[in-house]
């Protein structure tokens, strides 16, 4: 399938428009996470839909001394990559089609979620975002646009702003995907030298030590929601031998979990890879509610995400995978 490049609003605008439109934006420098999304894209508009790829390195979400210059462009090799995976069109605009009278006076301000965490590391950044993305949803007009999970918290606002100001457009998040060794998919993973990539591993390796640490929580708390609290019921365990199973369950339950014990699983492997040649440096570890992407307490239940973000040589790199808190039910 071979995508046909747009490169203004009236082009794109001028297609003829049976079906549902799906909308893929990116910054460019595709990979396979980006085929991914408009393979989900392709399957979500249907064989009567159409598949529009946006390729627009924004600006207003690059802060002072970021990679805007030396940010990727491949256009061509995109172009192909998007038309290979299910895209109709590729909406390629330059920066005067996009903010025709220069940087815009007005945008959409990302409020206080906007300032945790990436917002914090980089000010700016998600408002810069959520004006790109206001503007490329009108001038795209979809009806379903779909956004990948490795940029949970970016996801999050995109839903935030859409509900909030009405947008009337369904957002799909897309699961991340992750090379054979676990690290996930990143246009920025071309600066790694071999070494850099090898301390970058780091970041998803120490994820799934939380995520495996979450697991064996969850697993101890159903154990001990199975343990009686009366005697005679703790007599009867014991009988068959289960006393143990049931004492180690109600420790970790009570004692050894929760939120600070998966940060702490992820947080001993960015100790070690701070040590590493080249180290790296960490920016944050996070345990958050992705509605707010504040903390969450030991109380908690439902989704979460366990996030990181740090710096690989001159390299910055972020990571998360969801986690659910209450996976086994409540106690009887």
């Amino acid at each position: 399938m071979t995508a046909t490049l747009l490169r203004t609003a009236a082009d794109l605008h001028a297609r003829a428009r049976t079906g549902r439109r799906a909308v893929v934006m990116t910054m460019g420098a595709l990979h396979e996470g980006h085929a991914t999304l408009i393979r989900t894209a392709r399957k979500t508009a249907g064989p009567d839909g159409e598949v529009v790829v946006t390729v627009f390195v924004n600006p207003l979400q690059f802060g002072a001394g970021e990679d805007l210059d030396r940010y990727p462009r491949t256009l061509d090799a995109d172009v192909e990559l998007a038309g290979r995976s299910g895209a109709d069109a590729v909406f390629a605009p330059s920066v005067d089609e996009v903010y025709p009278g220069g940087e815009p006076q007005v945008r959409v301000s990302a409020g206080p979620m906007g300032e945790r965490l990436e917002g914090a590391a980089r000010p700016g950044h998600f408002d810069g975002m959520l004006t790109v993305v206001a503007k490329l949803l009108h001038l795209t007009r979809p009806d379903v646009a779909l956004y990948g999970q490795k940029d949970a918290q970016q996801l999050a606002l995109i839903r935030r702003m859409v509900r909030d100001l009405n947008f009337g457009i369904e957002i799909v998040g897309v699961p991340t995907v992750r090379e054979e060794d676990g690290l996930a998919l990143s246009s920025r993973n071309r600066y790694l030298s071999p070494a850099e990539r090898r301390t970058a591993l780091a970041l998803s390796q120490a994820l799934f030590a939380g995520r495996d640490r979450h697991a064996a929580q969850e697993a101890l708390r159903a154990r001990a929601r199975e343990v009686p609290a009366s005697r005679a019921r703790a007599e009867a365990l014991s009988a068959i031998g289960e006393s143990r199973a049931a004492a180690d369950a109600h420790a970790v339950a009570t004692t050894a979990g929760g939120p600070a014990a998966i940060r702490a699983a992820a947080r001993l492997v960015l100790d070690e890879a701070a040590r590493l040649d080249p180290p790296l440096r960490l920016d944050y570890l996070a345990l958050v509610d992705p509605s707010d992407f504040t903390d969450i307490g030991d109380d908690f239940t439902g989704e979460a995400v366990l996030a990181v973000a740090a710096r690989v040589g001159a390299t910055r790199l972020i990571d998360n995978t969801p986690l659910t808190f209450g996976t086994f039910g409540d106690a009887s």
